[in-house]
């Protein structure tokens, strides 16, 4: 279950236009303004990993888990290399942003491809094979919702107390090769446990 956590906070703590929007309000001064987008962004990443759990509960066969283990293993690793080698220009961004809302932080995370990134994996593949479902499944939505509301909440407070001297491509160039380190290690981390020693029992029974 460490596994689920450390996929989460790699994907949902890497810089994409959601961290780097509240990276921005921080700058300017409007991080406390901001906190109806952070919830906003939690509520999209909640509903996401509810409907993506309760399908994937009803449609992941045990017999299929190592496939899809398999695949997902290979697009964590291909998301590690894009986020290793992305290039990030916070300058972009423009100059004060007006502030932003509730409203904003929902859709913007809905039609977010990372959001859906963030949470197809667990919901579809590390959720079923934890055996977190009814329930446990719903628990686990709100605590990793709960995560993602920390997302871009976190980069706004990093933006009000360090400034300027965040707005510095080398620092977030040094977060991404962070973040892709952490999804590699997931990534080796299920391909063992969901992928090789299944497929390597399946062998010795055959």
């Amino acid at each position: 279950m460490l596994a689920i956590i450390v996929y989460a906070l790699g994907i949902m703590y890497s810089p994409g236009p959601v961290n780097l929007l509240g990276l921005n309000m921080g700058l300017h001064g409007q991080a406390r303004r901001a906190t109806g987008y952070y919830l906003g962004v939690g509520l999209a990443m909640l509903l996401l990993f509810l409907l993506f759990g309760l399908a994937g509960a009803a449609w992941i066969e045990p017999g299929v888990l190592a496939l899809f283990g398999a695949l997902g293993c290979g697009y964590i690793l291909y998301l590690a290399v894009k986020i290793a080698h992305s290039s990030i220009d916070p300058n972009a961004l423009g100059g004060a942003p007006r502030t932003m809302t509730f409203r904003d932080g929902l859709l913007m995370q809905l039609g977010n491809p990372k959001g859906v990134v963030a949470t197809l994996p667990i919901a579809t593949l590390q959720f079923p094979a934890a055996g977190i479902h009814g329930v446990g499944l719903v628990v686990w939505s709100f605590g990793l919702a709960a995560l993602a509301v920390g997302a871009p909440s976190s980069y706004a407070l990093l933006g009000a107390v360090l400034g300027r001297r965040l707005e510095n491509a080398r620092v977030l160039k040094g977060i991404n090769l962070v973040m892709a380190a952490l999804l590699v290690g997931v990534a080796l981390s299920m391909g063992w446990e969901h992928v090789w020693r299944p497929l390597a029992s399946a062998l010795e029974q055959a």
